[in-house]
């Protein structure tokens, strides 16, 4: 991912104590880093997907994370086939799992020890070529569910069953290419969005075979030509799609006002410019657990939570509807993923693209 430095003009709120950094420089570069859920309360671990340029190679590894001294140490290592393009892992009652998606469009999904969550034990795959023409673009894992989401450039969306020994898979859309689909996430065992071209999103409901059941196309301001690159749904408000692209936008989607976007971020968007913490690709965008709302009057039910972005101009931050944004970190250089520890919010890891990861802990 190229780096492209742009001045920045807007204000920067304090809101809070400034977080704790850890940066811990690596040899390779990071694709992709996720917390694993902890087997005990004294665990904690991350998946993070690497890339050596020199080598040509790509790995997922598990690393333990300490705070107390500070370190991130490697535990074991899974050699991909080819490069990572989306990881996920899980967060349910199950046996811990990590499903990694590729550039050659197989996806495999590794198992790991129940009583040892840095432990990698088996692998089931479905190789390239079955699920997509292309690379895998986005996958997301249902919470509580053995089932994983696909989608790719080449329009095809497609849920995957994770058995004992096997992985099964239907395919649920295929637009034959006239569709790009670039982000997806599950809202609930039956619904899920997908994102694209265009600032477009799709809402889709299994019980309701056939193709999206509501569709939203992003052509305000003739803003027409960019690329949702992330999407999440909260838990508690399954109505309500959030979602990142280009040129630092990030809106939601409510589905009871589906042509009405409520834009959040992005430059040349109005009152909202002014809120904007970053300029270029907003390449992941998650709700914000930790956060708490600036005002939660009558109207806090219909206000959008806060959300997390991370962005190729360096930034980590998190905005709010109606509200300045709050900047965790400002680097020189891209912040390609994050993901907040569901376990403890106030926890956050992302990979630079200075082949560094840092540590978030806010008080």
């Amino acid at each position: 991912m190229s780096k492209t430095l742009k001045p920045l003009t807007m204000a920067i709120t304090p809101r809070s104590e400034p977080p704790q950094i850890q940066r811990f420089p690596q040899s390779k570069y990071i694709d992709a880093v996720r917390w694993l859920p902890p087997v005990t309360a004294l665990d904690r671990f991350a998946a993070i997907a690497f890339f050596d340029s020199d080598s040509d190679s790509s790995s997922v590894e598990i690393y333990s994370v300490g705070s107390n001294p500070a370190n991130l140490v490697p535990q074991s290592s899974w050699v991909s086939p080819s490069r990572v393009y989306s990881l996920k892992t899980s967060h349910s009652q199950h046996r811990p799992f990590v499903a990694a998606g590729t550039f050659s469009s197989s996806l495999h999904v590794l198992f790991s020890n129940p009583m040892d969550a840095s432990s990698l034990e088996s692998e089931l795959s479905i190789p390239g070529k079955v699920l997509h023409e292309g690379p895998i673009s986005c996958i997301d894992l249902m919470d509580g569910e053995l089932e994983c989401l696909t989608v790719g450039e080449d329009g095809k969306v497609n849920v995957v069953s994770i058995g004992a020994s096997n992985l099964n898979h239907r395919r649920v859309f295929d637009s034959s290419g006239l569709v790009s689909y670039t982000a997806t996430k599950w809202a609930s065992p039956a619904e899920f969005a997908t994102g694209g071209c265009g600032f477009s999103l799709q809402w889709w409901d299994q019980r309701k075979p056939g193709g999206a059941v509501s569709q939203f196309k992003g052509n305000w301001a003739q803003r027409t030509s960019g690329i949702i690159h992330s999407i999440d749904v909260h838990p508690s408000r399954k109505h309500t799609c959030l979602a990142g692209g280009s040129l630092g936008t990030v809106f939601a989607w409510d589905l009871r006002w589906p042509q009405q976007p409520i834009i959040l971020s992005g430059v040349g968007t109005g009152d909202a410019g002014a809120h904007s913490p970053s300029e270029s690709e907003v390449w992941e965008v998650q709700y914000d657990r930790y956060a708490k709302s600036v005002n939660m009057g009558n109207s806090s039910s219909s206000k959008i939570l806060p959300a997390m972005i991370c962005s190729e101009d360096g930034i980590l931050a998190v905005i709010e509807q109606g509200e300045e944004p709050l900047e965790l970190v400002a680097e020189p250089c891209a912040i390609n993923s994050f993901d907040i520890d569901c376990q403890n919010p106030s926890d956050v890891i992302c990979s630079l693209e200075w082949e560094s990861i840092a540590v978030l802990s806010r008080s």
